[in-house]
């Protein structure tokens, strides 16, 4: 990886992020893994493979969520270190999965040090506008993004600068007994983030027969993905429908 490269992703993943001058509108679009792989794919010239290894961090991450301000995992980091450090070593999902772990525990920390540090910058700006001067707090917030970007910029770009080749070397040392091992956990992981999205959105257990039964149509009839979703959308029509009228004759 180039260094204009390291730095364009490092860019990407500051305006991409929760704190950024775009805000979360970017953190909710292009900051999500599937587009980030492939804003990074375009960046490194291959974006198949950035947009692949995007949505296998997607689907460890669909169902995690920030409750009351608190963040369990920094998607950001996990995305713009994870993707173009497995696409420079050549690796695969697992290897991407594997890195994207730990580099979201490192993101979040990033995270809660920039929240922390511009707690200073609010008092501040408290201050000021009690004193009256009103355009100087207006520039406050723009201190504040300072420590932003450092945190987020600089640990993006000299990762993917310095680690790249590290990452082809890396993979390289590891037995293989212990690749095999990252795999199955590699594995395991987006099982995990489907599960904590259906604990939201199942209301009733009888729901999930029909999320076992869309698995059997892919996995055992290898139907394509849009007559599964044909079939699931059918479903959940007269699921709405004949549910919705019970409750109307149960009022009644």
């Amino acid at each position: 990886m180039t260094l204009l490269q390291a730095i364009l992703i490092g860019l990407v993943g500051w305006l991409t992020s929760m704190y950024a001058p775009t805000g979360l509108v970017g953190s909710n679009s292009f900051g999500k893994p599937l587009a980030a792989g492939m804003l990074i794919g375009i960046i490194l010239g291959d974006v198949t493979t950035g947009i692949i290894l995007g949505a296998a961090i997607q689907a460890l991450y669909i169902g995690v969520v920030a409750p009351g301000g608190t963040l369990p995992a920094d998607v950001n980091y996990a995305s713009f270190i994870s993707i173009p450090l497995a696409m420079s070593a050549g690796a695969g999902p697992e290897y991407a999965l594997t890195l994207a772990v730990p580099l979201s525990m490192l993101g979040a920390a990033a995270t809660y040090a920039v929240v922390t540090l511009n707690l200073y910058f609010v008092h501040q700006q408290d201050a000021m506008i009690a004193q009256g001067k009103l355009s100087l707090a207006e520039k406050m917030p723009l201190l504040g993004q300072i420590n932003n970007f450092i945190f987020r910029f600089f640990p993006i770009m000299l990762i993917n600068y310095l680690g790249s080749g590290f990452a082809a070397k890396l993979l390289a040392i590891i037995p293989a007994q212990v690749t095999d091992i990252l795999k199955i956990f590699a594995g395991m992981l987006p099982l995990i983030g489907f599960m904590l999205l259906l604990k939201m959105i199942v209301k009733r257990r009888f729901e999930l027969v029909f999320f076992v039964f869309g698995f059997v149509l892919v996995a055992a009839a290898e139907m394509q993905i849009i007559p599964v979703v044909v079939i699931a959308a059918v479903l959940a029509y007269l699921d709405f429908k004949y549910s919705g009228d019970r409750k109307e004759g149960s009022a009644i």
